[in-house]
């Protein structure tokens, strides 16, 4: 079998921050790395989801909601895939995630689908941890350029 693309990155140099993972055709594949990889510190599964389900509701209520493909954890824990068409430059899906991001942060109130009827695990939500995971992201993708897309940068 041949090895996927995020087989083939050294997740032992992998830091935190924004990347283009690969591209399909008309789709960016964008690897938005929250934890250092390998370091013992993952995102804890009721965090993880409560950011999903923050995510992925702002983004699909967006202006480019009609670019949004997917919004979804990593199996490692230490971040999330999303997946947007090529209409949206990487100075645009990088103000997206930053607004994203600031959105989590500062959110209030109940978590969106999260009823039972939305949800398959409605029970598993960690909405502080979310938020803190949001803060620690937004310093640093504060500064983050199209030029910083790329795993070599």
């Amino acid at each position: 079998m041949k090895r996927i693309a995020s087989f083939t990155v050294d997740h032992d140099k992998l830091e935190k921050g924004m990347y283009v993972s690969r591209t399909d055709g008309d789709v960016i594949t964008y690897d938005i790395r929250m934890k250092k990889p390998n370091k013992g510190d993952y995102l804890n599964n009721g965090a993880l989801h409560t950011f999903e389900h923050l995510f992925a509701t702002y983004t699909r209520n967006s202006p480019l909601s009609d670019s949004v493909i997917y919004v979804g954890p990593m199996g490692c824990r230490t971040g999330f895939y999303f997946l947007l068409r090529d209409n949206v430059s990487g100075e645009e899906a990088i103000r997206l995630v930053q607004e994203s991001f600031q959105f989590i942060s500062g959110f209030e109130g109940e978590i969106p689908g999260s009823k039972r009827k939305e949800c398959g695990n409605y029970l598993e939500h960690d909405l502080p941890g979310a938020k803190a995971v949001a803060i620690d992201m937004v310093k640093i993708l504060e500064n983050w350029t199209k030029e910083k897309l790329s795993y070599e940068s």
